[in-house]
């Protein structure tokens, strides 16, 4: 079988599943809002969704190093996004959506992580470049997210529910006839995720990227809400959304060409530096239209930025706990960040509007990219993982 052929369940499964958490991402908080929650309120829901994302993350990731298998973890995550999605949308008061939110969120949060640790196995097994398998969660992102704008556009936002579970039961599909990874053969036993914690470099990097990936995921939660504010309609919001992505698979697809020119860590910062520069315009943003126009810049920030440091992690974590390792990041660059994010963004934004929001994260986004040149300076030549540096 080729390359190509044998790739398209995973690709396929990358299209569905993003395409259904762009209706998280992207129109979550307006169907919360329509069922009567303030900003503050919102931001307590995604809190919870983010410290579920926490917990699961690390607890999944630890289950598919043990087990040998990421196809069977995605299995059980897959049934019960579905179970406990559909109970999730029924719900209407605070501390119901909060209970059963957490629920939901703690199969769904580690499917983002499991697809791209899947992903990086299997472009290492063909030798190819993570990029150009990643690039389909774009696509089916930037696609949803156009599509499911004109459909509550047209419809109402209370039918996110339907649209969302049908993207969810094609990515469980998907999984059926999906070949699994071949893992480590190493044992892995409770204790050894003490060689990912005592790993100071990993450590502190995480650290550090904080301060970006917390801008990154206030956007995520209430661009929305921003474009509300500008006078846009949820058909806006998709566009949003769908000129954005565009431009971050265009960044995964062509990563072949410019990701190894230089070490990972330049890229990280170069992006930092972008995402300032993009917080600043955001917030000076006057209509609706300039936030879609900007979008294209969400490319090269997300997209660079991720690619990059899921390739600096790989490199530092142990190849038998790289299940763990890389669900450790993805509980801090979306679930902390999360936490962090969704909280600060919301009152922000219920008490000084989302220009306000905007301007401090361009702050934190300064703060994140000095103090990356200095873990940079800090530990290039300390990095025992060469190949792939400049």
């Amino acid at each position: 079988m080729s390359k190509t052929k044998s790739l398209i369940p995973l690709k396929t499964l990358f299209v569905s599943y993003h395409a259904s958490n762009t209706i998280l991402i992207s129109f979550l908080p307006l169907y919360l809002q329509s069922r009567g929650l303030s900003g503050t309120q919102i931001g307590w829901v995604l809190a919870v969704e983010s410290l579920a994302a926490i917990l699961a993350q690390p607890f999944w990731g630890f289950l598919s190093d043990k087990f040998k298998t990421i196809k069977r973890i995605l299995f059980i995550c897959l049934i019960g996004l579905l179970i406990f999605g559909f109970t999730f949308f029924q719900m209407s008061s605070l501390h119901t959506i909060l209970i059963f939110g957490a629920v939901f969120y703690f199969f769904a949060a580690p499917i983002g992580g499991l697809n791209d640790s899947f992903a990086q196995r299997r472009a290492t097994q063909l030798g190819i470049s993570f990029g150009s398998i990643r690039m389909w969660g774009s696509v089916g992102f930037a696609l949803s997210s156009l599509l499911v704008g004109e459909v509550l556009a047209r419809f109402g936002i209370g039918y996110m529910v339907w649209v969302y579970l049908a993207f969810g039961t094609i990515a469980l599909l998907t999984l059926i006839p999906l070949k699994d990874v071949k893992a480590d053969t190493k044992p892995v036993k409770f204790n050894d995720i003490g060689k990912i914690i005592k790993s100071k470099p990993f450590l502190l990097f995480l650290g550090v990227i904080l301060f970006i990936t917390i801008t990154h995921r206030m956007n995520d939660y209430y661009m929305a809400l921003y474009i509300s504010e500008l006078g846009g309609s949820e058909n806006l919001v998709g566009l949003a959304w769908f000129a954005g992505v565009i431009s971050e698979a265009a960044v995964f697809a062509l990563a072949a060409f410019w990701f190894k020119k230089f070490h990972s860590l330049i890229f990280i910062i170069i992006a930092a530096i972008i995402y300032t520069v993009r917080w600043f315009l955001y917030a000076s943003a006057m209509d609706p239209m300039m936030i879609i126009g900007l979008q294209f810049l969400h490319g090269l920030t997300f997209g660079v930025f991720y690619t990059a440091a899921f390739d600096y992690v790989t490199r530092l974590i142990p190849s038998f706990l790289q299940s763990t390792g890389h669900l450790v990041f993805f509980s801090v660059y979306f679930g902390l960040s999360g936490i962090i994010g969704s909280l600060a963004g919301g009152s922000l934004v219920d008490v000084f509007g989302g220009s306000s929001m905007y301007t401090l994260m361009g702050i934190l986004s300064a703060i994140g990219t000095v103090l990356l040149i200095t873990y940079h300076i800090a530990y290039y030549r300390r990095d025992l993982t060469a190949p792939g540096s400049e």
